[in-house]
């Protein structure tokens, strides 16, 4: 079917009109048809708009959005301020009119943006709780939902709990920080405390937040109050509570006092006071009751129940003490009880009280003394201060049971023998006025007496009484010190050339007992023939007859040198003064030829005295022998002598023994001893037949002689 050209053409022109009509402007147009805007901001410009020529545009009253906009030139503007909250979105229609009455609608959405522009908010902003002392750790105090914040802004909220008052923190706590809900977390005293207020806080931020001004935030006040428990025993008064903790009070035991078969009606005294126990639990202040329950041998004594006062039920026979057990009991919890001991000592009555002789004592005390120095007696700054209390209870009035203390002062104190101390640094002068007691802790009876103590300022130094310094002694020390080992060194020089000079006291000794026995008549005239050729006979005899006629000897230099003093000389026996010269003239060669020998490393010889023939060639040698010891057929060469010394056994006696000891201390001494001059006694009583004594001599000139004897 053919198209009709017209139509065609037609066809063509509407459509060459439609291509043509987006290219033109329109009449009314906005820079952003979706804008979004603040919260709680205006005014605030929202979109830029263009109105071409003749048109004009108007907000579409017909949409109730329209009336938080206005249009200002070529600005659209929000004039009512808008809450998120409540219109998060706004809806616009503006209707733009050409020159010729047509009209186009162009519609606007505007968002809302939300802002943190409100706070967390409790349901309760003031919360109370009462809750007993005894609540188990872990109970909820406050539910979570009773302090559970909200927030319009729909953030996050985040919760901390603090306390106000001191010395409470660590008791309460929240579950987290983001759960409010309110649970013991330590067991509670009543004691410490008994009420406390919790500060519970509510922030849409963390407290790290690093923006801490854009933080919105509430608080909650929860107060609690706590309510004391029955928790704790009765205590016994008085008592001492441990490391100042209250929940636990230590008593000590009760003690006192009855006179052996003495019936008292009264109340008994005890220390430290009546028996009398109290509910710790002061807010509840459960009666207490008192009863015996243990020690009360035979009844002899009853506790009453409501005051706890102990008496009598019998008289006490017996000199034994009592150790009572008193129990108190609560009256509405039984299980609440306290056990406390009570010690009843059995004693003699006593007559008389004890009583001071003197009704005021005086002391005096310098000022500046150290703690614990003495108060001395009031004119004479030498003698302590003593107080003391009698008794005529006691013969001699002296009371060993009676105890001193001061009562009204703090700066002294009494010793139990009555002394008076100062119990601190005195540091003013004054007078002190002091109440002393003495009391009989057995009897109990007391005795008081006044002392008046004059605290006065301390002498001023005189020079004399300088205090020398740490350094003054030291060099005080050293000078005495180089003293004493300068008399050191000089007592050993001492010592060291007496020992040189009296090296060999034993062998006086032995010249003392041989001249005893040549004194008394014992003499070999061939040993003196062969120990002194020199010596004739009429000399020797000469020298004997003015030995017993005791005429005194002319020649002494020998003697003289080895004695310091004519006492000691004359000390000797008078006997013996001869033979001791020669003795020592011989001592003297034999200690030269010991020292030669000693030289020339040789050792002498010791020849037995058992030896009966004499050889005249071995010159200084002779062999002697008791007279019951003599061999019969010894002949000539053996001469007897006879018994005349037995006179003289008494008076040797006692050499005999000094001579034996020393003997056999010098048995171990040095082998010079050996050498030169050796004895040895046997007594009579002794086992073996003879006594045998051996002496070495050695001289110096012609030769060298040994004899034995």
């Amino acid at each position: 079917m053919a198209v009709p050209q017209w139509l065609l053409m037609s066809a063509l022109f509407l459509l060459s009109r439609l291509a043509q009509i987006p290219a033109q402007e329109p009449g009314c147009s906005v820079n952003n048809s979706n804008p979004s805007v603040p919260e709680n901001k205006c005014p605030l410009v929202v979109a830029a708009i263009h109105v071409q020529p003749g048109f004009t545009l108007t907000i579409d009253p017909s949409y109730p959005d329209g009336q938080f906009f206005t249009i200002e030139g070529s600005e659209l503007q929000l004039t009512k301020c808008v809450d998120y909250e409540e219109d998060p979105l706004l809806l616009l229609s503006l209707t733009c009119q050409d020159p010729t009455g047509q009209s186009d609608s162009l519609q606007m959405l505007v968002t809302i943006l939300n802002e943190n522009d409100n706070s967390p908010m409790f349901p309760q902003p003031n919360v109370t709780r009462q809750i007993p002392e005894d609540t188990e750790v872990d109970t909820v105090i406050v539910a979570r939902e009773e302090v559970t914040a909200a927030d319009a802004d729909l953030d996050t909220i985040y919760y901390e709990l603090t306390t106000t008052a001191q010395n409470t923190d660590g008791y309460f706590a929240i579950r987290g920080v983001n759960n409010p809900e309110i649970y013991l977390q330590t067991a509670l005293d009543y004691d410490k405390f008994n009420s406390t207020t919790l500060l519970l806080y509510a922030r849409d931020r963390p407290v790290t937040s690093p923006e801490p001004n854009g933080t919105n935030m509430a608080t909650a006040t929860i107060t609690i109050t706590i309510k004391q428990s029955d928790t704790r025993a009765p205590w016994f008064l008085p008592c001492t509570q441990l490391h100042n903790d209250s929940s636990v009070c230590i008593s000590s035991p009760y003690s006192g006092r009855v006179n052996i078969s003495e019936m008292s009606t009264d109340p008994l005294l005890l220390e430290p006071g009546p028996i009398y126990a109290v509910d710790p639990d002061y807010t509840i202040s459960d009666r207490i009751v008192y009863r015996i329950v243990g020690g009360n041998t035979n009844e002899v004594f009853l506790v009453d129940a409501d005051t706890g006062n102990l008496t009598m039920n019998k008289i006490v026979t017996s000199p034994d003490s009592f150790l009572l057990q008193v129990m108190a009991t609560q009256v509405s919890n039984v299980r609440k009880y306290s056990v406390a001991t009570v010690e009843i000592k059995v004693v003699t009555k006593s007559n008389f009280p004890p009583y001071f002789e003197k009704g005021v004592y005086n002391g005096t005390v310098f000022v500046g003394l150290p703690q614990r120095s003495f108060v001395y007696q009031d004119g004479d700054p030498s003698t302590p201060l003593v107080i003391t209390a009698m008794d005529q209870d006691f013969p001699d009035k002296v009371n060993p049971n009676i105890e001193y203390y001061l009562k009204n002062s703090t700066d002294f104190i009494a010793t139990r023998d009555g002394l008076i101390l100062t119990n601190k640094v005195l540091e003013s002068p004054g007078t002190v006025t002091i109440q002393a007691v003495g009391k009989d802790v057995l009897s109990l009876q007391e005795a008081s007496t006044i002392i008046v103590v004059e605290v006065i300022l301390a002498p001023a130094v005189t020079p004399s009484d300088k205090m020398y310094s740490a350094q003054d002694m030291a060099v005080l020390g050293g000078t005495l010190a180089a003293l004493l080992l300068i008399a050191l060194v000089f007592l050993g020089v001492l010592i060291w050339k007496s020992s040189r000079w009296h090296r060999k006291p034993f062998k006086y000794l032995v010249k003392e007992k041989l001249s005893k026995e040549i004194s008394g008549g014992h003499q070999n005239n061939y040993y003196q023939e062969d120990e002194q050729p020199y010596v004739s006979t009429k000399q020797r005899e000469s020298e004997s007859s003015s030995v017993q006629t005791e005429s005194p000897v002319p020649e002494l230099p020998a003697l003289a040198s080895h004695f310091s003093s004519a006492e000691e000389t004359e000390s000797l026996p008078k006997g013996s003064i001869a033979s001791t010269v020669i003795l020592e003239e011989e001592e003297e060669e034999e200690e030269e030829e010991e020292e030669k020998e000693e030289e020339a490393g040789q050792e002498k010889e010791v020849k037995s005295i058992l030896k009966t023939d004499r050889h005249v060639a071995d010159d200084g040698y002779k062999a002697v022998w008791f007279k019951t010891d003599v061999d019969p057929e010894a002949g000539e060469r053996v001469e007897v002598i006879e018994d005349n010394a037995a006179d003289d056994d008494n008076d040797d006696d006692d050499s005999d023994q000094g001579l034996q000891k020393n003997e056999e201390e010098e048995s171990s001494g040095t082998d010079g001893y050996h050498q030169g001059l050796g004895v040895s006694f046997s007594s009579e009583n002794s086992s073996l037949p003879a006594v045998e004594v051996t002496v070495s001599m050695s001289h110096t000139g012609a030769g060298t002689d040994d004899t034995e004897m």
